[in-house]
């Protein structure tokens, strides 16, 4: 059995959930709390010494430690349906979409949130090793979160999926981008009407429920 090592207040392991959902893979769930700090004790750097969730340990015993590998096996462990394209050109749209939507979206609202939380004084960037925060950067997080609206909406004026005719990766990303810029007290608004729309739609999909 498949084994999920799991936040369920934290973004990345949402990502996670979401694409087993999708995919309809049964799995076991070990949580890890991060608001104590467990993913940096040593019963979870034995585990995984990224000290970093989500984990997933497949059926052969081998451990992934980030969304990246784990999207990758499960596309090609359990290739229906299809998340990650079908055909090269769309390969390379979800790829490049997913990316996107990583950088502009996730990581922006994790620069501003882990640079200013008084809880995460001295936990700027996620991992093994601490980093100071940089107040600037936060402020730089936010406005970034802003474009990334702006650059969502435009991507999905006459569209219904991010990257190409239909639900990928992208989507699953873009989706807890959005809804994580919460923590930063940032939402879409009326301005952003193609983007209200496609979240609407994908809040039909049982899975983003999780």
């Amino acid at each position: 059995m498949i084994t999920l090592y799991d936040c369920a207040t934290a973004p990345s392991p949402r990502r996670a959930r979401i694409l087993l959902a999708e995919k309809g893979v049964a799995h076991d769930t070990v949580p890890v709390d991060l608001r104590t700090g467990e993913q940096l004790g040593e019963a979870y750097r034995q585990i995984n010494p990224q000290c970093t969730v989500p984990a997933l340990r497949t059926e052969s015993g081998a451990l992934l430690t980030d969304n990246a590998a784990i999207t990758a096996y499960l596309e090609a462990r359990y290739p229906e349906p299809s998340l990650l394209g079908t055909t090269p050109e769309e390969k390379a749209e979800v790829a490049s979409w997913n990316w996107r939507m990583e950088f502009e979206g996730l990581l922006a609202v994790a620069e501003a949130l882990r640079n200013s939380a008084p809880a995460m004084a001295g936990r700027a960037l996620p991992g093994a090793v601490n980093y100071p925060q940089i107040p600037e950067l936060a402020q730089r997080g936010l406005l970034r979160v802003e474009q990334f609206f702006v650059l969502l909406n435009d991507r999905l004026a006459g569209r219904d999926f991010v990257a190409t005719e239909r639900f990928s990766v992208a989507d699953i990303t873009a989706v807890v981008a959005v809804d994580f810029a919460r923590v930063v007290k940032q939402k879409p608004g009326e301005q952003h009407p193609h983007l209200l729309r496609w979240r609407a739609a994908m809040a039909q999909r049982p899975s983003m429920a999780l």
